[in-house]
């Protein structure tokens, strides 16, 4: 009888079979590239699945939303950076998580010139989509200044939730116009719904929504009078904090009749007052 061919799966002195290295757990449970179809469908329900676990395992408001928007710019196609929009009491919008200083500046434009696809999304509508910014009637002034200042082309906003009079809207931004489609829009919608139920059940997100606004108007106020008296941060800050003693109201309030009014007082002009 001939000899046997070694099995190339013993080693030499080990008649058992090797084990085959696991793929890296990033790896495992991946299509292949040239998969279609439902391994694609089965694909994306698993990350969205994910992401939904990962969210709902942050108690903090402000860590989900952190989330939101680095899992969003990475899940979303054609997506580049991404924010959470909280505006309370239908008047005041703050970039409550953004994944870069672009993004947050664009939520702050919109404020800046009261309009844009984001205030649709949370005021009128689930979901606005924009393929080219800078030719869209709907926003003239926004049309006019962010792709000037910020470059900003395609937009798809998601509403997140509404509760009484506070609102939220997942923000999805791309620098190159037609970024964004149908396929976007239904992952999109997708993702929002897992993160409205984390938002949902982060428990100081009532909590968040008003710190957020009263950072922003403080430091509205705060600028204002560093403009006026040509004063440091924290001697506006300081300024602001007596006028909230003597009057005996919250600092918030002082800072938001400072930004809506220019004034803080008829007793109160200036530092040394």
């Amino acid at each position: 009888m001939g000899h046997r061919r070694p099995d190339p799966r013993h080693s030499a002195g080990d008649e058992r079979p090797r084990r085959e290295e696991a793929a890296p757990a990033e790896r495992r449970g991946q299509p292949s590239a040239h998969a279609s179809g439902e391994a694609v469908r089965d694909d994306l329900t698993q990350r969205l699945s994910d992401l939904a676990r990962e969210m709902q395992q942050k108690n903090d408001a402000t860590a989900v939303m952190e989330h939101i928007v680095s899992a969003g710019a990475g899940t979303v196609p054609g997506a580049e950076e991404a924010t959470v929009s909280l505006v309370q009491g239908r008047r005041r919008v703050v970039s409550a998580a953004a994944t870069g200083e672009r993004a947050r500046r664009f939520d702050e434009l919109q404020q800046e010139v009261g309009q844009g696809p984001c205030l649709d999304a949370m005021y009128e509508q689930v979901t606005v989509r924009v393929d080219d910014l800078a030719t869209d009637p709907r926003w003239p002034e926004l049309a006019r200044r962010a792709p000037a200042e910020l470059g900003m082309a395609s937009m798809l906003c998601f509403q997140l939730f509404v509760r009484e009079s506070d609102l939220g809207a997942l923000n999805l931004m791309a620098r190159r116009p037609g970024a964004f489609t149908d396929e976007s829009e239904r992952v999109g919608l997708l993702f929002a719904s897992h993160a409205a139920i984390a938002l949902a059940d982060a428990r100081d997100l009532n909590h968040v929504t008003t710190a957020l606004a009263n950072r922003d108007v403080i430091g509205q106020a705060k600028g204002i009078l560093m403009e006026r008296y040509k004063v440091t941060p924290d001697m506006a800050f300081a300024l602001l904090a007596r006028v909230s003693q003597e009057t005996n109201r919250k600092l918030a309030e002082v800072a938001e009749q400072l930004a809506e009014t220019g004034t803080l007082g008829s007793s109160h002009r200036g530092p040394t007052s």
